[in-house]
């Protein structure tokens, strides 16, 4: 089985997977609880297979949502996983600039209280990063 997020260097890989009209997270062999988690409270379903050797984790979103719904929560998930600061690739086939901007905007009206920006942000990327987009 292979690993985008592996491959890619990245913590979380988001794309469409070819041939289907499944919409997977992937993150890196060994991914830390605290993300997988918050991929779970984003709306993706955690997936699991065991082998021999290494357990395999990813995520989807769900397969009774349609594509544009699956393209939202995949696109609205983006700027919290980059204000949570992770490195985040999505491909233009699962992106939803719509959605993109609708989460910026929810991000961006959060209380005081919650912080603006990764720790190691300078004030002037306060707001939410871009995602790196791809293929």
């Amino acid at each position: 089985m292979g690993n985008r997020a592996d491959d890619e260097g990245t913590d979380v890989e988001i794309y469409l997977k070819p041939l289907t009209d499944t919409v997977h997270a992937d993150t890196p062999t060994g991914a830390p609880e605290k993300l997988l988690a918050l991929l779970d409270r984003l709306g993706f379903e955690r997936k699991t297979v065991e082998t021999a050797g290494p357990v395999y984790v990813w995520h989807e979103a769900p397969g009774h949502l349609t594509q544009d719904a699956k393209k939202q929560l995949a696109t609205g998930a983006v700027p919290a996983l980059l204000m949570a600061g992770y490195l985040v690739n999505i491909t233009n086939d699962a992106w939803d600039a719509a959605a993109y901007e609708a989460a910026v905007a929810k991000v961006q009206r959060r209380p005081a209280t919650a912080p603006a920006a990764p720790p190691n942000a300078s004030p002037a990327s306060a707001s939410a990063p871009r995602p790196h987009r791809t293929r």
